[in-house]
């Protein structure tokens, strides 16, 4: 008798951790809710009632027993796309039985631990490489070009010092937003290397919590009220921290002249920046969040499919509802991949692709044109960004019922394929 609830304690600490750890991964709570249910069914505990928020996991293995409760906060924020394939790989061989419940608490201690492949040199680089693809989707000049980048490297200086301290990591948004945007007001206003303000959109799009707010509508969606408006009111106040320094640049340097912007706008690349673009946001998000090994090519592959649905929606639906389409074929795509043998799960070549659709820059667009004498046109571009924010979010809720209905094509068509986690 001691011995079975010797099990079912390990058992029980097990589900907290792995709740834990696919809360860090970012992943929406009645889904792991669900999947924590799924494990502890395999291990002889169908009746387990799950229920986890943002900041801790709780699990009780029978109605009407005590329930256990682990912090989440533990875990000091997101996990890196290595450690979340990591966790993928151990729910995967927990959905089969294939390890004791002590050893996957050991692995998931041991995925915790597990250091950034890149060292901090190149992760400062990495950030260079990401902003500036960014900044080739959103149509730049060769000084937006240049600007963005050099930014994106003190972005991610700065994220390196904010990893350390977790005191100060609040405050990098403001400190960020008011450095890049005072220096490209500056030079804006002076008309240097024709730069406007899509120089400052790339490097500060990476503060932008564009799948935290998509997650947070999700949830809402799926009824997990409490969670969902967590996630909206965190990356509601992000959007704001990005804002405030703005504004605080604007008040303190002034904004540059209208005909500078519009001057700068002739000088743009070409149509061919996006599509390069989409490759080198895929190259950057592999090297800033350590992504596994052999997975860029899988990272093309469904960041273009994104991509490609989003420039097609955009022809024939209008920019509104472009966001809606990229969405839902990242969505279908990413769930695809996760299939192959090879693949990675879902969530690895998932969350990039929010970098690529920016459906937030749209926003900090907004932001500085409505601090210019245009309110009118910031006021559209304001509740476009809501608007593109809604859109992605409805392609990500479609686009899982339209997998789970090609996944069953596919396995009435090929009735003995194996397939990898089920979303």
């Amino acid at each position: 008798m001691a011995d079975i609830e010797h099990e079912r304690r390990e058992l029980q600490q097990f589900l907290l951790y792995l709740g834990s750890a696919l809360t860090a991964c970012g992943e929406a709570v009645n889904r792991i809710e669900g999947r924590l249910r799924r494990v502890a069914a395999v291990y002889g505990a169908p009746d387990a009632r799950v229920s986890v928020l943002p900041t801790y996991t709780v699990v009780s293995l029978e109605p009407g027993q005590p329930a256990t409760l682990e912090p989440t906060r533990q875990l000091r924020g997101g996990l890196r796309l290595d450690q979340t394939a990591a966790v993928y790989d151990l729910l995967r061989e927990a959905d089969q039985r294939q390890l004791e419940p002590a050893a996957g608490i050991a692995r998931i201690e041991r995925i915790l631990a597990m250091r950034a492949r890149f060292r901090p040199a190149m992760q400062i680089g990495s950030y260079a490489v990401l902003t500036g693809g960014i900044c080739l989707v959103l149509q730049p000049t060769w000084g937006d070009l240049l600007l963005s980048t050099l930014f994106g490297a003190m972005v991610g200086a700065l994220k390196l010092v904010g990893a350390r301290w977790v005191s100060v990591q609040m405050i990098m948004p403001v400190a960020a937003a008011f450095t890049v945007s005072a220096v490209t007001f500056l030079l804006a206003d002076t008309g240097w290397a024709h730069a406007d303000l899509r120089a400052m959109v790339a490097p500060l799009a990476t503060f932008l919590p564009g799948a935290m707010l998509t997650m947070g509508v999700v949830e809402i969606s799926a009824a997990e009220m409490v969670t969902g408006a967590s996630r909206l009111v965190t990356g509601v106040l992000q959007l704001l921290l990005l804002a405030f320094g703005i504004v605080g640049a604007a008040q303190t340097v002034g904004l540059p002249r209208a005909e500078t912007q519009i001057e700068a706008f002739h000088h743009s690349l070409g149509p061919w920046a996006p599509w390069l673009g989409a490759l080198i946001v895929a190259i950057g998000s592999y090297l800033v969040h350590s992504a596994p090994r052999r997975s860029l090519g899988w990272l093309c592959l469904v960041l273009y499919a994104a991509w490609i649905g989003q420039y097609f929606g955009n022809i024939l639906l209008g920019g509104y509802l472009s966001g809606f389409v990229g969405a839902l074929v990242l969505t279908v795509v990413a769930c695809l991949v996760e299939r192959l043998p090879s693949g990675p799960p879902a969530l690895v070549s998932f969350l990039p692709g929010f970098w690529l659709l920016v459906p937030g820059a749209l926003s900090l667009i907004g932001v500085t044109e409505y601090l210019g004498a245009d309110k009118a046109q910031a006021s559209q571009d304001l509740l476009s960004a809501l608007a593109s924010m809604l859109a992605v979010a409805l392609g990500v809720l479609c686009g899982h019922p339209i997998y789970r209905a090609i996944a069953r094509s596919l396995d009435n068509f090929h009735p003995r394929a194996a397939t990898r986690l089920q979303p």
